[in-house]
């Protein structure tokens, strides 16, 4: 009967058995979380008390207000470098308008006195040649244009004090080469009506024959058939 009972005991069929603590969950679990606290505390304290002893703590702080104090500082720098660039750039423009409204002033005062040098040559071309009479060219001007067009400008005066009216002919006489041959031209055909009191500029531009070679142009003031007065003028 013994025997039976230990080989039930020993064997696979045998009844289970389970064993209790004692001690209740909560309990068990309020105990290792006591456990947990006290580790982390300590190693929380460990972890402290090496950093006191490096004096990591006291290194990290100065090096951070060192580097609080030179971002301040690199800032402060930067202000005042934008605020100089800002007021070079100002300075610069100011420069430049000046600059500027001084070279439009002597280009205006170079006109002026461009103008006024060819007034002062037309008034003196006015002045009367000491014994001269009569109807008088004192200025031919003449240009080609693009070899297609002949600008030209004529100043006819006349010398003597309260000299009646002059009626006549004004004509210009173009010479020069077209096509390699010798050739000649009057402008206008019939002349132009001329009418002079003390002086007179007449100007225009005239269109040239294809392939012509203007060489020289003479401009000649006619009474009737009887030419009063002359002047030719060579061109480059």
């Amino acid at each position: 009967m013994r025997l039976r009972l230990l080989r039930r005991r020993l064997t696979i069929s045998a009844p289970r058995v389970a064993i209790r603590s004692a001690l209740p969950w909560p309990f068990r679990w309020l105990a290792l979380a006591v456990v947990f606290g006290f580790c982390a505390a300590v190693a929380v304290w460990a972890f402290e008390f090496g950093k006191s002893i490096a004096g990591l703590d006291s290194v990290s702080r100065d090096e951070l207000l060192q580097l609080r104090a030179e971002v301040t500082r690199l800032r402060d720098e930067g202000s005042e470098q934008q605020t100089v660039a800002h007021t070079a750039e100002s300075l610069l423009m100011a420069e430049r308008a000046a600059k500027e409204g001084l070279m439009a002033q002597v280009r205006q005062l170079e006109a002026d006195n461009r103008t006024l040098r060819e007034d002062l040559g037309f008034f003196e071309k006015l002045i009367p040649v000491s014994g001269a009479e009569g109807v008088a060219i004192r200025s031919l001007q003449a240009e080609v244009l693009g070899g297609m067009q002949l600008r030209w400008q004529v100043l006819v005066i006349q010398a003597a004090r309260n000299a009646p009216d002059f009626n006549g002919k004004l004509e210009l006489v173009l010479t020069g080469t077209q096509d390699g041959a010798p050739w000649t031209q009057t402008q206008p055909p019939q002349g132009q009506s001329l009418q002079v009191k003390q002086y007179r500029r007449i100007e225009g531009v005239l269109d040239l024959p294809p392939n012509a070679v203007v060489k020289t142009v003479t401009a000649r003031v006619l009474a009737g058939a009887t030419v009063r007065a002359t002047q030719t003028m060579v061109l480059d």
